[in-house]
């Protein structure tokens, strides 16, 4: 009977032993790889965010991820999404972090979870909730308790639910690696002794999570052991871990850019993201992850920055709405498909480098085996080179990586797309039938609040809204000179962003906005008023709060003034210090007049033009056939859009872009301002709609406008 007892404890602790060794050698790393169950793997990854694409568009996305030659996808975990307020957890719909993982492992893939929290992406705040901002003694991604312990609690939550569901690989789950924090090295850098405290701590607290697989830090050069710090950029083949032991990752490699409203749309060339590529591999890169490979929609008011558009498009080899854009998506296919067929000689040991012209470079792989693979490079941006390589001539084109898979042939040249460039167009389908409400400035008199002083915005709103009304009057005596003249005085408004709208005694005065590089701004225009009381409304108008900076929960948003009229006959009369009253949101959103529900506690008439303050709704039935859908807003002015009670998003068509947009030359370095295209039309003009969100007949389309516009021609176009 003891005897029996004692083999049986036995054998449990050789389970739990045995466990334990799997679970920490199932996926692990050394200088030239990350390993997976004792093999080395040479790892393409692709970006892919679950909120940026519904959950029926899911399966096609990341099938379509791995026929281009993926094996792991990518992705973020936006915590203002998943914890609306605290402790108060939300994971479904858009946001099934879960269902999303899980998909990718029917499809066979790996996935490599960036948990952050703290997220940049071009995302509200970064990825954190607005109550963090306002938790008693707090200071963002630094040496803080309240902020730690904040972000812990979320890691944690995270990490035991993937665990709760046997999601990480060492549980038989597709997750192979985890992140911890997101580009914290150039800010560390500006923190001194409280970042690198703070960064050490966290990835120390990471480690302790225990997942079984490898953490990493990108851009962060210090990143502690066991964690592997990599690289994001344009281009990393000049890269190289903190430490010989750790293989050279590449965690962002940009496809493109993203589009701010007021800025043209960014391209970067199929061939020149196949050569930095292709180089990052030919100088011993083993991890390569596309940001973005499918960028997606930034629905709702999801998008952060300020400015950033709702489309996240990023020029990425999947579009916004899904379909596989050409020549990006083939190119880089074809480029998976030659460093696959190299891999075992890629994963056998450390490159050996040839020269073999002044601008122009060979790299050489071998195995024990006999395996053996080479990258011959011409780096010169304006001439072809031949190149004598094992006593063959290779000739190679300018800024190009040629692949031989076997030392011999040439398979793959990144200056060589066979795939032919995507012929997408928006296809017209139709307008609508539509009715407007155009609702009164600073209208809802119970939900105002009176202060001494101007008040910032975020404080207010807690970002429920993008809008907050700032309203005085002002006393005009009736000898005023201007009453006579009807040269009108001028008022000024210092902002610190986004945008505004000034009205006089109702009436629109004028706009005002900053923009992505400069989000404050000062309004001047000149303003009729009359004898006696005059009223002034502001309303102040937010574009996501910011993703990116030092301490960015300390910055502010709204009119925080000074307020001032001048040529009155006293000169210059500050509002400033006065009463204001301030109402928050408005009355169309109070109402929920973008809910058919909601709609019908107001009247509607026939559509009115170019008004501002104005709702406009209509119903409409779906168009046949699958084609991605989307709706042209091009002839509106700014404002946001609402189908069957869901937020497509922000719109602001009348904001053009400047840039460059000339013709673009794939060779040489590339930057997001190098290759532009939309110079002179809206940033953007259509807006998704998923077919997942709409019913065969009896649609809801909602419109808010805030300046004016024509709604005549707002319509519904495919994508073909």
């Amino acid at each position: 009977m003891e005897s029996s007892k004692l083999v049986a404890v036995v054998v449990a602790l050789l389970v739990v032993v045995l466990s334990s060794e799997v679970a920490t050698a199932s996926v692990s790393y050394d200088s030239r790889a990350i390993t997976i169950n004792g093999q080395r793997r040479i790892l393409i990854s692709g970006s892919i965010h679950y909120p940026r694409s519904t959950p029926e568009m899911w399966p096609d996305l990341i099938q379509k991820a791995k026929d281009g030659g993926l094996d792991v996808i990518q992705t973020y975990v936006f915590w203002n999404g998943h914890e609306p307020s605290p402790g108060q957890y939300y994971f479904e719909g858009r946001y099934d972090l879960v269902r999303f993982i899980k998909l990718v492992k029917e499809a066979g893939l790996y996935l490599h979870l960036r948990i952050g929290p703290y997220v940049c992406a071009e995302w509200n705040f970064g990825g954190f909730p607005v109550w963090l901002k306002y938790v008693p003694g707090i200071s963002f991604r630094t040496d803080n308790g309240p902020f730690k312990a904040a972000m812990e609690k979320f890691t944690e939550k995270i990490v035991s639910m993937m665990k709760a569901e046997g999601l990480f690989e060492s549980q038989g789950g597709p997750i192979i690696l985890s992140q911890i924090e997101n580009e914290y090295g150039p800010l560390e850098y500006y923190e001194g002794q409280a970042g690198r405290t703070y960064a050490y701590w966290a990835a120390k607290m990471a480690v302790g999570q225990d997942t079984g697989v490898p953490w990493v830090m990108c851009k962060e050069e210090d990143a502690p052991d066991p964690v592997i710090n990599t690289c994001n950029g344009f281009y990393c083949d000049q890269f190289s871990p903190n430490k010989p032991y750790k293989p050279k990752m590449w965690t962002e490699a940009w496809t493109g850019w993203f589009t701010a409203f007021g800025g043209a749309i960014p391209h970067r060339p199929a061939e020149d993201m196949a050569f930095a590529a292709a180089r990052f591999i030919m100088r011993g890169g083993s991890f390569i992850n596309y940001y973005m490979y499918h960028g997606g929609t930034n629905f709702g008011r999801t998008a952060g920055g300020p400015f950033i558009t709702t489309s996240y498009d990023y020029d990425a080899p999947i579009d916004e709405y899904g379909l596989i854009s050409e020549p990006k998506w083939g190119h880089l296919s074809d480029l998976h498909k030659a460093i696959k067929l190299s891999e075992p000689a890629l994963i056998s040991g450390d490159p050996a480098y040839v020269s073999v012209g002044k601008n122009q470079e060979a790299t050489v792989y071998r195995s024990s085996k006999g395996d053996c693979a080479a990258f011959l490079a011409n780096i010169d941006e304006r001439s072809d080179a031949t190149v004598t390589f094992n006593g063959v001539h290779y000739n190679l084109p300018p800024w190009s990586v040629s692949i031989l898979p076997d030392c011999k042939t040439v398979l793959y040249n990144t200056a060589k797309a066979r795939a032919q460039p995507s012929q997408r167009k928006m296809q017209w389908i139709g307008g609508f039938s539509l009715q407007s409400y155009t609702e009164e400035p600073d209208s809802l008199k119970d939900k105002s609040f009176t202060r001494d002083g101007l008040v910032e915005q975020i404080s207010q709103t807690w970002d429920q809204s993008d809008y907050l009304w700032y309203t005085t009057y002002v006393n005009i005596g009736q000898d005023e000179q201007f009453l006579k003249t009807g040269q009108w005085p001028v008022i000024t408004v210092k902002s610190l962003g986004h945008a505004l709208h000034v009205f006089v005694n109702g009436q629109l005065s004028g706009t005002a906005y900053g923009s992505l590089d400069n989000p404050t701004f000062t309004y001047y225009g000149n303003v009729k008023m009359w004898a006696g009381s005059n009223k002034i409304s502001i309303l102040s108008t937010s574009l996501g709060m910011p993703s990116t900076g030092q301490h960015f929960e300390s910055w502010n948003t709204g009119v925080l003034g000074p307020v001032t009229l001048s040529g009155l006959n006293e000169g210059k009369r500050d509002l400033s210090r006065q009463k204001w009253i301030y109402q928050i949101g408005l009355q169309g959103e109070a109402l929920s007049l973008h809910t058919v529900s909601g709609s019908s506690s107001v009247e509607w008439a026939e559509a009115s033009h170019k008004q501002p303050l104005t709702w406009y709704k209509a119903f409409f039935n779906a168009p046949a056939g699958n084609e991605p859908l989307a709706i042209d807003m091009g002839s509106m002015g700014k404002g946001q859009v609402w189908v069957n009670g869901e937020s497509i998003g922000r719109y602001w068509p009348a904001y053009t872009a400047s840039g460059s947009c000339g013709a673009c030359d794939y060779r040489g370095n590339y930057d997001e301002k190098k290759c532009q295209s939309y110079c002179g039309g809206p940033s953007q003009r259509w807006y998704h709609v998923p077919r997942s969100w709409l019913k065969p007949t009896g649609n809801f389309l909602v419109v808010f406008e805030e300046s004016g516009g024509d709604p005549t021609g707002i319509g519904m176009v495919k994508r073909i």
